[in-house]
């Protein structure tokens, strides 16, 4: 009878222990707000996060390690399938870090060239941002309009490159060719449009209450903690640092244009959306001054044992032929070296260290992806926020799996 009651009483004790608060939860390997497959590993306490672990891996390529067995000019189609929204910046990023090693002198045609489709890819970029991030927490409309914007921009690149997604069409020495006949009138129509498809924006979104109430206060990061967390386009910019490399390291001319640098000082998801909404404003009349000073000239530099001949030069001159023979057939050599080239990307700086054996294939490659940077600052937003406010977070982020992984 003593060891029935002795049974009850260690039960009742049982039972009078305090229940367990917390659950670990796990988001993903699939979410739709992270253009890939990402894992988040969330400590819960009831609905709120008490810590956030991302997981990574899901899409390695093994890109980095490919560049090695590559020549140069062959490691430009690996680029576009890094970070696929932004291709024509990491296009850039990668041609420029071998220019620096091989000492190229880039036309001024093919500078402002750049300059213009990278803008172009900069809005379109963040047109899927904007569309995605209101998809997932509920707005479906803005989705429709911005894919629409997108479009125009993805024709216009493919006018010009004949790819989409995957245009390579920067080359090591200036660009693959010259822009087609009537391209400067699809871009002036877009630039006339534009302007109307932003207002439609602010009149759908940036004025919407219950989109300002999902986004102001939320995932917010300090200016100190986003600098020591190495923080860089829109969600530095979000924190009140003034930081753009088309400005402070300018690149390709980009010193010699006029825009504004977008900040603001509260550092969450509503600072976020506001800079990059700014950022079109800017991109745009980029692109506007890029086309004023579209004049006739060269797109390839004069190096002729790197950059392929025109057609022309090839039927006329047997020198021009036998060029084009060794550069495809056995590549050029690049000078022993190292270099660590960066650029503004539409995420954040995108950096390429790159080092040269004196042969015609890199010795190594390594990129420095804001989305990779950005996605590890994720556990300081996310602390002490609602599950529901987590997805949020991640779409101000902005950030592309392919280019985390790679």
């Amino acid at each position: 009878m003593s060891t029935a009651v002795e049974t009850i009483n260690n039960d009742l004790e049982a039972i009078d222990e305090p229940l367990e608060t917390q659950m670990t939860l796990s988001m993903g390997p699939q979410h739709p707000s992270t253009h890939g497959v990402l894992r988040l590993e969330l400590k819960l306490d009831g609905e709120m996060v008490v810590k956030a672990v991302p997981d990574i891996g899901y899409l390695h390529t093994g890109m980095e390690k490919l560049f090695e067995y590559k020549k140069y000019q062959q490691g430009i189609v690996i680029t576009d399938r890094m970070d696929y929204l932004n291709p024509l910046g990491n296009n850039l990023a990668y041609v420029m870090a071998a220019e620096k090693l091989l000492g190229l002198e880039i036309p001024e045609r093919a500078q402002v060239i750049r300059v213009l489709m990278c803008e172009l890819q900069r809005i379109a970029s963040h047109m899927v941002w904007f569309g995605t991030s209101c998809l997932d927490m509920g707005a479906m409309t803005p989705f429709w309009f911005t894919f629409k914007e997108r479009e125009k921009i993805l024709n216009i690149i493919e006018s010009a490159s004949g790819g989409r997604m995957t245009p390579s069409y920067f080359r090591i020495g200036g660009l693959m060719m010259d822009l087609p006949a009537g391209f400067e009138n699809r871009v002036n129509q877009f630039l006339e449009n534009f302007p109307d498809a932003l207002e439609t924006f602010d009149t759908l979104i940036t004025g919407n209450t219950i989109w300002q109430k999902r986004t102001q206060g939320v995932g917010v990061i300090s200016r100190e903690d986003a600098i020591d967390w190495g923080l860089t386009g829109p969600c530095l910019r979000g924190c009140g640092v003034e930081l753009d490399l088309r400005r402070h390291n300018p690149y390709t001319g980009y010193e010699t244009y006029d825009f504004d640098i977008p900040t603001e000082k509260d550092g969450d998801v509503w600072s976020r959306f506001l800079v990059r909404m700014r950022e079109l404003v800017e991109s745009h009349k980029i692109v506007r001054q890029a086309m004023e000073r579209l004049k006739p000239g060269p797109i390839k530099a004069d190096a002729p044992k790197v950059v392929l001949p025109d057609r022309d030069d090839m039927r006329k001159h047997m020198d021009s032929l036998i060029h084009h023979f060794l550069i495809v057939a056995e590549g050029f050599n690049v000078p022993p070296g190292e270099v660590y080239f960066p650029i503004e990307a539409s995420k954040g700086e995108l950096g390429v260290y790159m080092k040269s054996n004196g042969g015609p294939k890199p010795e190594r490659v390594h990129f420095r992806g804001p989305s990779f940077v950005n996605l590890s600052a994720l556990p300081v937003m996310a602390e002490g926020e609602m599950i529901a406010d987590t997805v949020a977070i991640i779409g101000s982020l902005d950030i592309v799996l392919g280019e985390i992984d790679r």
